[in-house]
């Protein structure tokens, strides 16, 4: 049963959720495009700097199945103000790093609010408003999120080539400020009975995430044993059915087993985490090869980005009409093909390809994931009943974060296997590995062939 403590306006809420993904949105895309030049300010490499974006987003899968049981017992707006408090501290931390290693924990730091910001701002959202206008409202959160990815390139790469990266993680602060004091009006205090915290099995699927995301990382490696690598992988899949064997004796598990017995909610699992495969690698490859293979400018390589973001704000004004046209499955399926034919096309520019001719694919790909993961969120979400809202949006948080921190391991480790081949030049490393990104998404629209074709409709316009 679904406790509402307080008397609340929450028209605000949709807007307490757009921060969260606007501040999350946008530290990622500063990130990507200063990795090069953080690189070098540390004395390190790009291709280890993953660990910077890796370890975020592994920190954040972790910790928000936590953040659903304690968003639960103490009330979603007493968790959401302390997550944004860390959140902001985190930045700071990453602001003062001196080396790689400190950055890595200034990030885990800024992981554990982020774990749980924007799941219990969904959360509340998914308590506070009927499932008949999930649509309208997550378009209304989606949209002024995603005005990260187009500030963020741009300031990113403004401020490390005439400023100081140091920077892209203070702007966060005033951010997080506008966010505490906004949640102390509007953020609502929904609770719920909660029984005793399943630590063993947090433990159990904690040491499985962790050694699939390292064992992924070290395929690149190639001063790596390929049976250390498999030991690893082979070891996180152990852990994992011992939670599976846990789960089922658990009177109280992390994760009910019986949440994947609803077909569209666990399709809808499989999907989110092999689309975002390739699709999550690109905010991080692309970058990369502007920079180290065209030799163009942080500044450059941010304002590319922007026609990525502009097509996703775009495609949120169609996107229901799209729905009830073609509806949910082969929406889905269409979306999944054509995202995979973009990515791999990526291959296709070279260094003296005009920037122009780059914006095009990357408006087509910025509309197509924009109506594909609201499709696909909305669809998901809106099949879980009260009582698994808070488990069910706990998994879908880890399988979108889990999905970047592998598409970025994945993508990072194909790079360094063509790159140690020498079968071509950098910039040929960076198109072979945007072709196996591009057809691993293609693939991966087998999933939603097995969703019913009337998946979903009572979500839609009648």
């Amino acid at each position: 049963m679904v406790i509402n403590n307080q008397k609340q306006n929450i028209a605000g809420l949709p807007w307490l959720a757009a921060i969260a993904f606007f501040m999350q949105s946008l530290d990622n895309t500063i990130l990507n495009t200063a990795i090069p030049t953080i690189a070098s300010y540390l004395n390190t490499t790009s291709v280890a700097m993953r660990m910077a974006v890796i370890s975020y987003t592994l920190t954040v899968a972790l910790l928000i199945p936590v953040s659903g049981w304690i968003a639960d017992r103490f009330g979603t707006k007493r968790v959401f103000i302390s997550a944004v408090s860390i959140f902001t501290l985190g930045s700071l931390c990453c602001a003062m790093s001196p080396s790689l290693n400190f950055l890595i924990i200034a990030r885990i730091i800024q992981a554990i609010g982020g774990a749980m910001m924007m799941p219990v701002s969904r959360l509340a959202i998914l308590r506070a408003y009927p499932r008949s206008q999930l649509i309208q409202i997550m378009n209304f959160v989606a949209i002024p999120g995603l005005v990260g990815p187009i500030i963020g390139p741009i300031l990113g790469g403004w401020l490390v080539t005439y400023a100081s990266w140091h920077w892209i993680f203070l702007i966060n602060i005033p951010i997080g400020i506008i966010g505490i004091v906004y949640s102390l009006k509007f953020m609502p205090t929904f609770t719920m009975p909660v029984t005793r915290f399943d630590l063993r099995g947090f433990l159990l699927v904690g040491f499985s995430l962790v050694l699939m995301t390292v064992g992924l990382t070290l395929m690149g490696e190639y001063k790596v044993n390929i049976t250390i690598i498999f030991a690893v992988i082979l070891s996180s899949i152990i852990f994992m059915c011992f939670y599976i064997l846990h789960a089922r004796r658990c009177q109280a598990p992390l994760i009910r087993l019986s949440l994947f017995n609803n077909n569209v909610f666990c399709l809808g699992v499989i999907g989110n985490l092999l689309t975002r495969l390739g699709i999550g690698s690109m905010p991080f490859l692309l970058p990369l090869m502007l920079q180290i293979g065209f030799h163009r400018s942080p500044f450059t390589a941010g304002i590319i980005m922007i026609p990525l973001a502009v097509g996703s704000i775009f495609a949120k004004y169609f996107v229901s009409n799209i729905l009830t046209y073609l509806h949910y499955k082969t929406t889905l399926i269409l979306t999944t093909f054509f995202t995979g034919l973009i990515i791999a096309a990526y291959s296709l520019q070279q260094q003296d390809t005009t920037l122009y001719l780059l914006c095009i694919p990357l408006f087509i790909n910025g509309v197509l994931t924009s109506i594909h993961f609201t499709s696909l969120n909305t669809l998901t979400l809106g099949s879980l009943t009260d009582n698994y809202a808070s488990e069910g949006n706990s998994i879908m948080s880890v399988t979108q974060q889990l999905s970047i921190s592998f598409g970025i391991a994945i993508s990072a480790s194909i790079y360094n296997l063509f790159a140690t081949m020498n079968i071509g030049s950098p910039i040929d490393d960076f198109h072979y590995t945007f072709i196996v990104m591009g057809v691993l998404t293609l693939l991966s629209s087998i999933t939603f062939f097995k969703l019913h074709k009337s998946a979903g409709q009572d979500m839609l316009k009648k």
